[in-house]
């Protein structure tokens, strides 16, 4: 009796897991093979079956399950976000000033550069991750649909992890004829699996340039890391990018640690009138993975940029601490440094030419300060000043 009710109990679980892998396979994405896989093998960034950092990631796996003790009880809003749903009509209309951002929250943002509107890691799924039933959750709904934002002259990606590469959004943009698709090595084989035509996509290492118009798109080195299941660590390689107009220069980090070169992004490609790093999902278990608010502000000045742009918050929650938290201590870390940021609403625009000023509109809730909870990347050669 206990035998058969031990067998019918392993066939619903192999059932179930069966229904759980067939609703996830299409998010799974599909991995390179022939000559993109040739191209990607002869990369400088290859080594060993797989994509690397110049700097080693290093994690700390005690710290990280401790931390699962101390999750803030504000890790997610617990009133509705103050957003702003963009003006479609607005949104056709040129910036005046040659140079507008959009945020969408977290690292979607519509970029507006000298005539040319790039659209950066689109995640509009209700969830992060190839499931619709399980993931982590935005905290608002989608502020515009795609089919509102206008034209889209270029698609970003900066890797492959969930929260940046969003396999229902990408199917919804598939039949945009007129956008050309970004990415770095690898992941051009995602999106051609999901309707993407191989035509339409631009597929690069780090340091290669592209011409859009008269706008350069340049794929630069970041320090993180790929895949989107268990056995495809690092198949696909990451990248921030460098968007140089006639007139304006932007960059764009995905996901980063700190690191090296962005000394020589700057010397090649700076200065830049804005700096989009990601300041959130941010914990000392893993330092090199995340920037933290302070080394995103750090990065920042090594980049010679004059407005920093926090991103990769306000959207979901992936690390323990208090939604707000990212932003406060960038605030601080801001002021200390004599750094100009901008705190747009998600779905505001800001014209950096015209305004950096915005209203405190997140609510006060409890936060761990730098003194408490550092970041601090390692194996980075170049000295990292302390308060």
């Amino acid at each position: 009796m206990v035998r058969r009710v031990f067998k019918a109990l392993v066939a619903v679980l192999l059932v179930a897991a069966a229904v759980v892998l067939a609703q996830a396979w299409e998010g799974l994405g599909r991995r390179a093979s022939g000559e993109r896989r040739a191209r990607m093998e002869s990369s400088p960034q290859w080594k060993n079956g797989g994509f690397t950092n110049p700097e080693e990631i290093v994690n700390d796996w005690g710290a990280m399950v401790e931390g699962l003790t101390h999750v803030s009880d504000d890790v997610s809003p617990s009133s509705p976000v103050d957003v702003v749903k963009p003006d479609p009509a607005e949104l056709q209309r040129a910036p005046d000033s040659g140079l507008r951002i959009t945020w969408f929250g977290h690292s979607s943002t519509l970029i507006e550069l000298d005539g040319k509107r790039i659209l950066t890691d689109p995640m509009w799924s209700e969830r992060a991750g190839p499931l619709t039933w399980v993931g982590p959750q935005r905290y608002f709904p989608v502020l515009i649909p795609l089919d509102q934002l206008g034209r889209v002259d270029a698609v970003v990606i900066s890797h492959d992890h969930y929260d940046h590469l969003d396999h229902r959004t990408i199917k919804a943009m598939a039949g945009w004829k007129d956008t050309l698709f970004f990415v770095p090595l690898g992941v051009g084989a995602h999106l051609e699996y999901w309707g993407v035509p191989l035509a339409q996509i631009r597929e690069v290492d780090w340091w290669d340039e592209t011409k859009l118009g008269d706008v350069t798109i340049a794929s630069t080195p970041v320090r993180h890391a790929s895949g989107r299941g268990v056995l495809d660590r690092d198949s696909t390689l990451w990248s921030g990018w460098a968007l140089v107009g006639p007139k304006h220069r932007v960059f764009f980090s995905g996901d980063t640690g700190l690191f090296t070169a962005l000394e020589t992004i700057a010397d090649t490609y700076g200065p830049f009138d804005v700096t989009m790093f990601e300041v959130g999902q941010y914990h000392r278990a893993w330092p090199d993975w995340h920037l933290g608010p302070e080394q995103a502000v750090l990065a920042h000045t090594k980049l010679k940029g004059r407005v920093f742009f926090p991103i990769h918050w306000s959207l979901l929650s992936l690390a323990y601490h208090s939604w707000t938290e990212p932003l406060e201590r960038a605030l601080a870390e801001s002021k200390r440094l004599e750094v100009s940021i901008v705190t747009p609403r998600p779905g505001q625009s800001v014209e950096p030419e015209v305004s950096t000023q915005f209203a405190k509109w997140w609510p006060d809730v409890k936060f761990q300060p730098v003194d408490e909870h550092r970041i601090s990347s390692s194996n980075v050669n170049f000295r990292v000043a302390q308060p």
